[in-house]
């Protein structure tokens, strides 16, 4: 629940640092007094978009902070998840937006993208404005307090796994047909492609190993003439190169007993004489081999034409790239003539997930029409004494096609007299009966989901007398089950039934217009219940009645 509330700079207010209470607390104050300031400073904490209107003229940067004490509400995965630390007496929320349009965040002193803030907030404080009676005209509110009382998150999360699966094999079968559609149409082109490029009987690194033949038959003669002189050089029978090192070798052998390094020059030279030896053998291979061959020469130029020509019109410059695209091509024409049984697969595997959605949305409908019954019949007995005696409470479900929330389609019906149909509730009811249909399906909500702070703004708009009274105690019942309830209301009703009484007020200074907020004490509540009863002239009766709404002497 809010512990603890710190604003500072934030539109009208400089700082403002007050405690809050468990159970239900109520917050007065005339209009235009700031609680809406108020309001908006919890919503801007709770990870609603900042605007920098919010910051307090001539301010630089205003700040919003908030502690929450968690220890009855198992939230540890949250921190676990998010790596932040955990501190359930005292959990920190603080946000800060800066003139320069800059916006941070912190959860117990750890900075945090909005988006977290956001999903924390959500789990830690319901704010129900008057806007939110809106909410009645939309079918997934309607489903979700239907899902809520039947407590079927297990049951909707396998059946929200199973359509994902169904929508994406839906979305994977339209994508086949696609692609083999465009395919067919393309088919007559692909096979003549494929054909041209299959039928050259191209092999990986031929292109290389054709332009080196035909470089080298182009210069054969050259070769061969350099392989030639190479040769003589080397074996010549008087002057050769191999003849003269191993005559020079065998001159220092002669002088190895005189001389103490010709044995090591020897060596080195013999091994050279073995190397050139070598070399000349290979050489005059070479010399025999190479010759000029105009027939092959021509066959190669042929062949690398051919694959040039082929590249250029595929537009690459390498074979393993044409080889790509036969195979790419090859792939595609299996396809279509295998894509009658591709279809069938994936068209059965289609059926299969269908099948099963319908099975868990059954279950699901099973689920909700038990839970329909729990709320029709406990809205009813909470409606009657809020003053509509008459009230006929119905929820209607119609069967529609497979949705991300199954199979059912829901409808909150209302009728406050006997003699009304019973019609969609957002065309029928009054404003008054609207808050009132809100508060019972929050108070009921309420029992099955923990959320530690729910906050009403104004939800007594259009009722009271006795119906805001019984309004009001439906708050105290909701703040005495392990929850806080606050409420900002203009009705004496509701805010005598408060365990705590806060109010806002509007202060002229020399540095401008402030909003302030503060806790009252016995006597102070006495003069603001008398002040909402009879208006800004209090009289002793006024004061009397106040004390008879407060029950004190």
């Amino acid at each position: 629940m809010l512990r603890q509330l710190y604003i500072r700079n934030f539109t009208l207010i400089d700082e403002l640092n007050i405690a809050f209470n468990s159970g239900f607390s109520v917050i007065t104050g005339e209009t235009g007094a700031g609680k809406s300031i108020i309001l908006g400073a919890i919503g801007l904490l709770l990870g609603q978009r900042a605007d920098l209107k919010v910051i307090k003229s001539g301010k630089d940067k205003c700040v919003i902070e908030a502690h929450f004490d968690l220890s009855k509400y198992d939230m540890d995965s949250f921190f676990t998840n998010n790596d932040i630390d955990y501190e359930p007496q005292d959990c920190i929320i603080r946000r800060e937006i800066n003139k320069n349009g800059k916006s941070r965040a912190f959860i117990n002193d750890t900075p945090v993208q909005l988006t977290m803030i956001r999903e924390l907030g959500e789990m830690l404080v319901d704010i129900h404005s008057q806007h939110q009676n809106l909410l009645l005209q939309k079918e997934d509110f309607q489903l979700n307090v239907v899902d809520i009382i039947a407590n079927d998150n297990k049951e909707l999360k396998d059946y929200r796994n199973c359509f994902a699966k169904y929508h994406q094999a839906i979305k994977e079968l339209e994508k086949i047909k696609e692609s083999i559609a465009q395919s067919r149409d393309n088919e007559e082109f692909m096979r003549f492609q494929f054909d041209e490029i299959n039928k050259a009987q191209l092999t990986d690194g031929e292109q290389e190993t054709i332009e080196q033949d035909t470089e080298q038959l182009s210069h054969s003669e050259e070769i061969k003439e350099a392989l030639y002189d190479s040769d003589n050089a080397l074996m010549a029978e008087t002057n050769g190169a191999v003849e003269q090192v191993k005559i020079a070798a065998s001159r220092l052998q002669s002088i190895e007993n005189v001389f103490q390094n010709a044995k090591e020059l020897a060596e080195r030279l013999s091994n050279c004489h073995i190397e050139l030896k070598d070399i000349a053998q290979e050489i005059s291979r070479d010399v025999e081999n190479v010759d000029f061959d105009p027939d092959r020469l021509n066959n190669l130029t042929q062949r690398l034409d051919y694959i040039y020509s082929l590249e250029q019109k595929f537009r690459v410059n390498t074979i393993a790239e044409l080889l790509s695209i036969r195979d790419d091509l090859q792939v595609k024409l299996e396809n279509i003539d295998n894509s009658d049984d591709t279809i069938k697969e994936t068209q059965q595997k289609v059926d299969a997930l269908k099948n099963e959605c319908i099975s868990k949305a059954e279950k699901l409908t099973k689920l909700r029409s038990e839970s329909a019954k729990k709320v029709e019949k406990e809205m009813s007995s909470r409606l009657i004494p809020l003053g509509i005696p008459n009230v006929r409470f119905q929820i209607e479900l119609i069967n529609k096609e497979l949705s991300e929330d199954g199979a059912d389609k829901i409808s909150f019906l209302f009728s406050a007299n006997k003699s009304t149909p019973l019609q969609p509730v957002s065309q029928v009811a009054s404003g008054g009966e609207i808050a009132r249909v809100m508060l019972s399906l929050k108070a009921m909500i309420s029992g099955v989901v923990k959320l530690p702070t729910i906050i009403f703004d104004e939800i007594d708009t259009g009722v009271s007398g006795r119906v805001a009274e019984m309004m009001a105690q439906i708050m105290q019942e909701m703040g005495n089950n392990e929850r806080q309830v606050i409420s900002i209301t203009h009705l004496p009703q509701i805010a005598a039934l408060g365990s705590t009484h806060y109010k806002v007020e509007k202060e002229e200074t020399a540095d401008g217009t402030i909003s302030t907020m503060r806790m009252l004490n016995n006597e102070e509540r006495i003069k603001e219940i008398a002040q909402m009863l009879s208006g800004s002239n209090i009289s002793e009766e006024a004061i009397n009645n106040a004390r008879l709404f407060l029950n004190y002497k």
